[in-house]
């Protein structure tokens, strides 16, 4: 078979063994090309995580198609259309943002679902189809000791909407995914088809990395990946105020793999944390396997938490003391292969909301202090916050760590589905984002857009470049989401 010099691992006639019963070779998408599940010009909704953007679009499209000629005749087909009745086009996965960045509003919105990954053993790289979900590139990378690079911290997430909102993963110390990505091809709004990379069309490339798919529709990418290790972890508590030393100085080490927490109950609230490294060692590497015992048993103590501060310290105590004792040896590649679900909201009455700021590691106790005097005098309930390494990014036109090295503070929280929750959240998110650009912050675009456009024009200073470029390849506007509806229209 080509498996065995070219692997061609994940598309038409590759076999490759299930992953966590999530997908399988056997349960490939028919060749049918594209596929219009909405009446055209029927009146339909689209929403995406945060279950707070529901939206009216024009008709969905989804298409199953691998790299090529058919797959940019599709997406030429949907631009004409969209072009000639005047309505805009969006391009994306899984919809896990939460402001409507993957919708267009009263338009076409395209959703890939073809996986297909290319890999020569070997090969330093593999080509990946721009729908294709983390865990089926962990699948078929798998087989042949290698897993990537870097990826979102779960697995089922498209590869081109990493790339397009310019996300990172925790392994150390690279910056955004999109630093790993060697080129790309798109279809432009004029419906030709480029290559962009750091030294082909880099204004493109640089825009399209972290651009939200406002630059042209991605097809495929060639992203790096590196071989897969078996890590075991160490687990270190300590002050808070500590935590950003320790972080570089283990930024600075061989450590591949590495994160943080913050104690979240208010009697304590962000007073310790846990740093959580992993090292090399030596030993069989198991098959890449998905959400572990303790994943799946944490989320009864993870969802009990709103208005429980009883269990919030329990969470942690658990976090810091057993949980620590039974976490043993697993694969690189087995501890990014994280499905979102895995602790998932089932209350209809509430809905997770993701924040992310970045500061650096010198202004990360200035980062606490501000946390500490905004969020517990909120409406919201913070559910986590998970600490990162991010390397500085200076390629991004909308980087949110452009000079210097960055700690990224992602924080989880559940809000009540009210319009007094929500109104709370606007208030407390930019009275955030005022106190992380005071000290040299940064804030991340793929959650609610509460900032304010005076706030956003500060934080992504290149965002006038952006929009120049953006006009430039794209004058009539055909590419758009409800991010550049609120924040760049009027640029």
């Amino acid at each position: 078979m080509a498996l065995t010099r070219r692997a061609a691992l994940v598309g038409a006639g590759a076999a490759v063994g299930a992953l966590g019963g999530r997908w399988m070779g056997a349960s490939l998408p028919s060749l049918d090309g594209v596929t219009v599940i909405s009446p055209v010009g029927g009146e339909t909704m689209l929403n995406d995580a945060s279950q707070l953007s529901e939206t009216p679009i024009f008709k969905h499209v989804i298409v199953k198609e691998p790299p090529g000629d058919a797959l940019v005749a599709a997406l030429r087909a949907e631009l004409k259309e969209a072009e000639a009745a005047g309505r805009p086009v969006n391009l994306a996965a899984a919809r896990h943002s939460m402001g409507g960045q993957a919708i267009p509003r009263d338009g076409h919105a395209i959703t890939f679902d073809y996986p297909f990954v290319s890999f020569e053993p070997g090969a330093e790289t593999y080509t990946v189809q721009a729908g294709t979900r983390w865990h089926q590139v962990i699948s078929a990378l798998d087989p042949f000791g290698m897993s990537p690079k870097v990826m979102q911290s779960n697995a089922d997430f498209g590869v081109a909407s990493t790339f397009s909102v310019g996300a990172h993963g925790w392994p150390m110390p690279f910056g955004p995914m999109g630093s790993t990505v060697r080129s790309v091809k798109m279809v432009l709004a004029d419906g030709s088809l480029v290559t962009a990379s750091r030294s082909e069309n880099a204004d493109l490339f640089a825009a399209a990395m972290g651009g939200y798919g406002l630059i042209g529709l991605i097809t495929e990418l060639e992203v790096e990946a590196v071989p897969n290790q078996l890590l075991e972890p160490t687990f270190q508590t300590l002050p808070a105020t500590d935590f950003a030393t320790a972080f570089v100085a283990t930024a600075s080490g061989d450590v591949p793999m590495a994160y943080g927490r913050l104690n979240i109950d208010r009697e304590g609230f962000f007073d310790d944390a846990l740093l959580v490294t992993y090292r090399p060692v030596e030993g069989e590497i198991p098959p890449a396997a998905g959400s572990g015992f303790l994943s799946k048993a944490s989320r009864a103590i993870f969802r009990a938490q709103p208005g429980n501060e009883w269990v919030k310290r329990r969470r942690w105590g658990i976090e810091t003391g057993v949980g620590a004792m039974l976490a043993g040896a697993s694969s690189r590649s087995s501890l990014m292969n994280e499905p979102v679900i895995t602790l998932d909201d089932r209350d209809p009455t509430r809905t997770d909301i993701l924040h992310e700021y970045f500061v650096a590691p010198d202004r990360f106790n200035d980062f606490i202090a501000a946390a500490k005097a905004i969020i517990p005098g909120s409406y919201q309930e913070l559910l986590n916050i998970t600490l990162r390494w991010v390397a500085q990014d200076p390629t991004a036109m909308l980087s949110y760590a452009p000079q210097g090295q960055r700690i990224a503070s992602v924080l989880l929280f559940s809000q009540e589905m009210t319009a007094r929750a929500e109104a709370d959240m606007a208030r407390m998110t930019q009275e955030m984002i005022e106190a992380v650009l005071a000290i040299g912050g940064s804030y991340y675009l793929p959650y609610r857009p509460h900032a304010t456009l005076d706030q956003f024009r500060r934080c992504f200073a290149r965002s006038a470049e952006f929009v120049a470029l953006k006009r430039q390849v794209d004058p009539g506007l055909r590419l758009r989401n409800a991010l550049w509806d609120k924040y760049m229209v009027e640029a």
